[in-house]
């Protein structure tokens, strides 16, 4: 494989090796809740040995980093067994743009997969309020109108449900 060749030897020793110590930390602090960073950093790295295989990596550590989160991310969602009913709720939301290439592309769909277990994961009154308010953007009074309660318990079941959603994500090792 790569490890005989002293091009590549020297490329990863230049471009990814030094790199290790940040990503280790930086797995820490994202992800409080990964058992074993250090075998998310060796499934990135040879994620990233084979990418460079197929043609250059115009930033390496960029992309380092943006493969560990995305394998972070996996193996939370595969740890976890939450029933998500629907994206349709959370499909509104602009998270995409032309810049984006293949990786953070990923990565945000599976940050947004995340969030919507967070928001499944709430009581059905507390889920319809913060999705009509975050999502759709209703102001309390309309929400109040549309489901026949209080302003006041718009603005509880948003405060309840902002705080449970960031429960969940914490839970996880999410900030």
């Amino acid at each position: 494989m790569h490890s005989e060749d002293p091009n590549f030897s020297r490329w990863f020793a230049a471009e990814i090796e030094p790199h290790a110590p940040a990503l280790r930390s930086w797995l820490r602090g994202r992800f409080p809740g990964l058992t074993d960073p250090d075998d998310i950093m060796q499934e990135a790295f040879s994620r990233v040995c084979q990418a460079h295989q197929t043609g250059a990596i115009a930033t390496p550590r960029a992309f380092l980093f943006t493969t560990a989160r995305n394998l972070a991310l996996d193996r939370i969602r595969r740890h976890q067994i939450v029933n998500i009913e629907s994206l349709a709720e959370i499909e509104a939301l602009s998270v995409y743009t032309e810049e984006d290439g293949v990786a953070e592309t990923v990565a945000k769909t599976q940050e947004l997969e995340i969030l919507t277990q967070a928001i499944q994961s709430l009581p059905d009154r507390c889920r319809q309020v913060l999705t009509l308010r975050k999502i759709y953007g209703l102001s309390q009074r309309e929400i109040a109108v549309q489901l026949g309660i209080t302003e006041h318990t718009v603005e509880a079941q948003v405060g309840i449900g902002m705080r449970k959603c960031a429960e969940f994500l914490a839970r996880l090792g999410l900030p």
